[in-house]
């Protein structure tokens, strides 16, 4: 550690106070994406006096598993109200405020060269776990508080914007789903279909591929080397899957051997082990990228329009088929014949085109707020990378 670091230990307390008069019920975790949400464990008959209390700057991580997810789930807690968080987590704070700012703190760990920093000396546990102390010898760069701040603000202003345009992206989407509701759903009998419409296979209406896992021996890489590699992890509750700074890559000589299993632009991807049935567009950006034997690729349309078939999938109708077709118990998985066989409602023509009109400035209009967001985030990441290099006076990024 050069003179110019610190030990995070010496700059950070733990904080260990427990629900003990139950007077606090919302229980939260930290994702893998270093976000809080809300838990969906089963608390029914648990002592809630034993769970932590988190309150507003101070932060949270678990550290039982970081080198298996080569990520560090960690995030800072803003809202007013306290809430619940598992045992199994660190809450923590900066021991002085003022020397240390929380939202600093926060974007220091959310550092991709902490997540490979935790991720190398978790290397002798069988978890990938590592120790509080040894999280505390995590080394951080402090600036004054005037630097700090300006680096937040600069952060805060590329988050914001990130955050509009999701909230429009949403908002598009919205709008596709109504009109896919209100076409191909609302007061429709599928036991008395309209004149010109039936009911086809979905292998009808494009090929269905496999993934392919890697060769025996070989690994992903985070060094943007080769092609990158859709994992199940990597799919979204968006439409589309956008490449980005957590995404691995399959390194040239790998790939080579595994070309015939990638993605186009436009293909759909379906989860079909672990998490089922999560759906997925591929993005312009990820043409041409690896699949994971995990999911299924569609491809090939004819007849239909892609958005036509991934509104149907994530539909309450599509859900229900693709839960009914999984088999197995624990670990599930949905056979390529069951997917073959989904029940596909095809519509009269005409409608299909007028749909497919319809959806095109929709796709357009998100396709734009979603290149922005891909630059943002890399200027984000551009910032995260600042703070290691801050010595004197603090340049302000250009976006």
């Amino acid at each position: 550690m050069t003179s110019s670091y610190k030990k995070l230990g010496d700059y950070i307390k733990e904080v260990n106070v427990k629900n003990t008069d139950l007077s606090v019920t919302n229980l939260i975790g930290v994702s893998i994406e270093k976000k809080f949400i809300k838990s969906v464990a089963n608390i029914i008959g648990t002592d809630m006096s034993n769970y932590k209390l988190i309150t507003k700057n101070q932060l949270a991580c678990k550290l039982m598993s970081v080198g298996r997810d080569e990520k560090l789930p960690v995030d800072l807690y803003l809202e007013n109200e306290a809430s619940l968080i598992s045992s199994a987590y660190y809450v923590f704070e900066p021991k002085d405020k003022n020397e240390l700012l929380p939202e600093y703190l926060k974007m220091w760990l959310f550092r991709s060269e902490t997540d490979r920093y935790v991720g190398y000396v978790s290397g002798g546990d069988v978890r990938g776990g590592i120790s509080w102390d040894t999280f505390c010898e995590i080394p951080i760069k402090i600036p004054t508080p005037e630097q700090q701040q300006q680096l937040v603000n600069e952060y805060h202003t590329l988050q914001k914007r990130i955050d509009l345009n999701n909230q429009l992206i949403a908002t598009l989407e919205q709008t596709a789903q109504t009109i896919y509701k209100q076409w191909f759903v609302e007061g429709i009998d599928l036991e008395n279909l309209p004149e010109g419409w039936e009911i086809k296979k979905l292998q009808d209406f494009c090929d269905i591929k496999g993934g392919k896992r890697l060769p025996k021996g070989e690994e992903l890489n985070d060094n943007k080397n080769g092609n990158p590699y859709i994992k199940v992890a990597d799919m979204t509750k968006k439409k589309f899957v956008v490449l980005n700074n957590s995404f691995q890559y399959v390194a040239d000589d790998i790939q080579k051997s595994i070309s015939r299993y990638i993605v186009q632009n436009g293909d759909i991807i379906i989860s079909i082990v672990g998490t089922i049935g999560l759906v997925n567009i591929i993005d312009s950006s990820l043409d041409e990228a690896n699949l994971t034997e995990n999911c299924y690729r569609l491809t090939n349309f004819k007849t239909v329009h892609s958005d036509y078939i991934y509104y149907y999938l994530i539909s309450p109708l599509g859900k229900q088929e693709i839960e009914l077709r999984t088999v197995g118990g624990v670990q599930g998985k949905l056979p390529m014949y069951n997917v073959q066989s989904l029940p596909i409602v095809l519509p009269n023509e005409d409608l299909l085109e007028k749909f497919e009109k319809s959806l095109n400035p929709i796709n357009k209009s998100q396709a734009v707020l979603t290149k922005e967001n891909q630059k943002l985030e890399e200027l984000k990441e551009l910032l995260l990378g600042k703070m290691a290099k801050v010595e004197g006076k603090l340049e302000t990024i250009e976006n």
